[in-house]
């Protein structure tokens, strides 16, 4: 019987799954046929592998009928890597070698474009369609030479970096690898600019001179992974504070490089040759950005956004306000669950985006309003609540910690002790964090931003005296349900950040200090008074 199956992968977000590439050469009217829900990009594999056969290694059975059927047949498949699966299996079918049988293909899999020559193209995405095969049993893969390191940071993957359809088949039979153009590697995405960190690896908390309490609000954040919304004057340091937020961080785990340096091999923002990516990712997308952009999406295959990017690591959205408000609404989604979901036609993708989300605002259209006076605010009342209307409740209910950036005077820093370095502040959120862990270590979470309400409640409460207080502001109606469980999971960090077992009433008034509502909402009733 002629037929033979090869493995691949297909990629439904960030997920993979195995692809059973299988075919069948059969006498009949010649003739190829490609089903299993494939899109036109799978369409045209059968012209460049057929190509590819005749001019590297081979003959195609042009006098036969070929079927080409990818399993399972009811998950939709597109892309190009699929080329070589289909390649080999087309070659072990038609027994065009006596050493290259369709036993020869189990536990491979095989990822890579073809060219009309034979050559192997890289294709984006490799990372997480090698960890999907590992967790199958699969042991070996066949992927294109410049991205063969990339594929073996999966442990226990052997990994053989090919240029060529020819060196798969000779790597297959256990023969003398034939020489093959070398294949130069596709630039990286324009995206990728966020490892400029080169200019954000300079700076430090040391270079901001006061705004104490600003920096206690941004350390509890990176502690427990919070929301945070930053909200003052222009040039009061809301951006100065939110770059130096990475310094702060430690490094990923291996785990969380792992899923990060996915998401970014599935962007096609890894560079060439860098390994895990074990620095927390920044992102600060221009208000102008759309919500494909931000959130994920594109024509043809659905790419994660800037907010799946900045996964583990941080998202800064300056001038919040500012941004469109399909933008401003969608982010409902990635701070309530820590992913998003994006669906176009048939295609459905879910990603995760549990990053440290850092939002800013001035509290008028012009950045002066400030104090009573309202500055040299020179917005009139209806431009402040129409910009201030932007940020709507929902989204604002979502936002852990509220904090109010204020000028700092000409003399401030004159009789205060040196500021602390980031070093110093990473080395307590380090600590944080492995409290948090070690709490939360036979959960799926790893942060006190992530822990379901109800969990929290029944297996980690606060103390009485802490609880009641934040009781009483919920029965006051000052705080919602969400914004309550909210308030608990701060209160939980500032014990972790305070080295206490246990949060009380301290940590709970310090929890809901963090979450006033002062910086947030009442900026226009001030502007209100000020008029009248």
């Amino acid at each position: 019987m002629a037929f033979a199956t090869a493995r691949s992968l297909a990629l439904k977000g960030a997920d993979g799954h195995v692809i059973d590439v299988q075919v069948d050469v059969s006498p009949g009217l010649p003739n190829t046929t490609v089903v299993g829900r494939v899109d036109k990009t799978l369409s045209e594999a059968r012209e460049r592998v057929r190509m590819a056969i005749n001019n590297d290694c081979g003959r195609w059975p042009a006098t036969k009928r070929v079927t080409i059927l990818l399993a399972p047949a009811d998950l939709p498949k597109g892309g190009t890597h699929y080329d070589v699966a289909i390649a080999v299996a087309v070659l072990a079918a038609d027994k065009q070698h006596d050493d290259l049988r369709p036993e020869h293909l189990a536990g491979w899999g095989f990822i890579g474009e073809l060219s009309v020559s034979g050559g192997l193209r890289p294709v984006p995405g490799i990372l997480p369609m090698v960890l999907a095969a590992a967790a199958h049993g699969i042991t070996r893969v066949c992927v294109p030479e410049p991205q063969a390191a990339e594929a073996a940071l999966v442990p226990g993957m052997t990994v053989f970096g090919v240029r060529s359809l020819a060196q798969v088949s000779a790597v297959l039979r256990d023969v003398e690898v034939p020489e093959a153009e070398p294949v130069v590697a596709p630039s990286a995405s324009p995206l990728a600019t966020w490892r400029g960190e080169d200019r954000l690896a300079d700076l430090d908390l040391r270079d901001l001179d006061g705004l104490e309490d600003v920096r206690y609000a941004v350390e509890v954040a990176a502690a427990g992974g919070h929301p945070t919304m930053l909200i003052g004057p222009r040039g009061t340091g809301k951006t100065s504070i939110a770059e130096r937020i990475p310094s702060i961080l430690p490094d990923l785990t291996t785990e969380q490089a792992l899923e990060v340096t996915a998401l970014h091999s599935v962007a096609g923002t890894l560079p060439d040759g860098s390994g895990l990516l074990r620095r927390p990712p920044w992102f600060a997308p221009h208000h102008s950005a759309t919500a494909a952009s931000v959130l994920g999406g594109g024509t043809g295959r659905v790419r994660p956004g800037q907010v799946s990017l900045a996964h583990h690591g941080v998202l800064f959205l300056d001038e919040f306000p500012h941004f469109r408000t399909d933008v401003i609404e969608a982010m409902r989604q990635p701070l309530e669950s820590g992913e998003v979901t994006i669906a176009r036609g048939e295609e459905s993708a879910t990603y995760p985006a549990r990053s440290l989300v850092v939002l800013a605002a001035n509290p008028c259209p012009c950045g002066n309003f400030h104090g009573l006076s309202g500055g040299s605010c020179e917005c009139s009342e209806v431009q402040r609540l129409h910009y201030r209307r932007k940020l709507t409740g929902p989204i604002l209910d979502r936002v852990d910690i509220w904090m109010e950036v204020r000028p700092q005077g000409s003399g401030s820093g004159s009789f205060r002790p040196e500021p602390e370095s980031s070093d110093d502040v990473r080395a307590r959120v380090t600590e944080a964090r492995q409290r948090q862990a070690r709490r939360f270590r036979h959960c799926t979470w790893l942060l006190n931003s992530s822990c379901p309400g109800p969990v929290l409640a029944e297996h980690w409460p606060l103390e009485s005296d802490g609880q009641h207080l934040i009781d009483s502001e919920l029965s006051a109606g000052r705080l919602t349900r969400r914004g309550l469980t909210r308030v608990q999971r701060l209160a939980w960090t500032v014990a972790d950040c305070a080295g206490i077992d246990r949060p009380g009433r301290h940590e709970a008034e310090i929890a809901l200090a963090l979450r006033s509502d002062d910086a947030a909402r009442s900026l226009p009733a001030r502007a209100v008074r000020v008029a009248s």
